[in-house]
């Protein structure tokens, strides 16, 4: 390990085009059927190794600077596969909202893993960093393999799918939504037909889906629907990410996304799809 070494990358976010919840399984975790569509924007990370052992961290939101930070969690998870001296310090530069539904932590994560891996010499497969990663979150692993993906179970069974490579316009209502409080709501549909990927397609995907989680979220979380139904005036196939409070529409280009940008009065921003994270095309390609 060279402890000059340096390394800045992306933490991209990530859209779920639909999401259905078909049942449950033995640990009572509820299983999804989801499209996880990967964006070219997101979170910025720096990481300096040294030889002294520590790992620090250092971000633009002050309060997430924290033993609680999924960024801190996944390096020491990678400690015991590195040198005894093995350490880093880390720059993590938020731009993502917390608790929108776009995989913010889940991302800074993925790519804390996929940075150490390299920096330490670890020499762990993606398999087994995406492993490691589903301890500290069912999301983690889809950044780690970097790819847009069909996905089940609790979200880590993937199946990379090459989606067309759309536009989006995301907006977060500047509201924080429970997972939890979605999860456990008795108005929750949990019985969605299971479907494959083709029939997501067949019925419009990537610019048409659904996400079985809005009802519940528009009912508990009004200035979310008021977001949707400000962006549904221009776009008949805004809907919600995972449980929110982000919400999104898709564009054929770029000029289209931030027509519209330009007259939202939340924060937003515009992005568009990528079959391949940008971690990866850093990183690999």
């Amino acid at each position: 390990m060279n402890s000059s070494q340096s390394l800045t990358l992306p933490a991209p976010a990530k859209l779920n085009l639909m999401l259905h919840i078909v049942g449950k399984n033995e640990r009572n975790y509820h299983l999804l059927q989801t499209v996880f569509q990967l964006l070219d924007y997101g979170d910025e990370l720096t990481f300096e190794v040294n030889n002294r052992g520590s790992v620090t961290l250092d971000c633009n939101a002050p309060q997430l600077i924290n033993d609680n930070n999924l960024v801190l969690k996944a390096a020491q998870l990678l400690r015991p596969y590195a040198a005894d001296n093995a350490g880093v310090h880390i720059t993590l530069e938020k731009r993502l909202p917390m608790g929108g539904g776009i995989g913010g932590g889940s991302s800074d994560c993925a790519t804390t893993l996929l940075a150490l891996n390299k920096l330490w010499q670890c020499e762990l497969s993606l398999d087994t960093l995406a492993n490691l990663g589903l301890h500290l979150g069912a999301d983690v692993p889809v950044f780690v393999k970097g790819k847009t993906a069909w996905a089940e179970g609790i979200g880590e069974q993937l199946t990379a799918h090459k989606l067309p490579e759309l536009w989006y316009l995301v907006v977060h209502p500047e509201c924080f939504v429970s997972t939890e409080k979605i999860f456990s709501n008795k108005a929750l549909t949990r019985d969605s037909e299971i479907s494959k990927i083709r029939d997501f397609l067949a019925q419009g995907g990537p610019r048409r889906g659904s996400n079985v989680m809005e009802p519940v979220v528009f009912d508990l979380y009004p200035d979310v629907k008021k977001v949707r139904d400000w962006l549904l005036q221009f776009n008949p196939d805004a809907r919600m990410t995972g449980s929110g409070s982000c919400l999104f529409a898709p564009f054929d280009n770029e000029r289209e996304a931030r027509k519209i940008a330009c007259r939202c009065e939340w924060p937003n921003f515009v992005a568009r799809g990528v079959n391949t994270s940008p971690v990866h095309t850093k990183l690999f390609e």
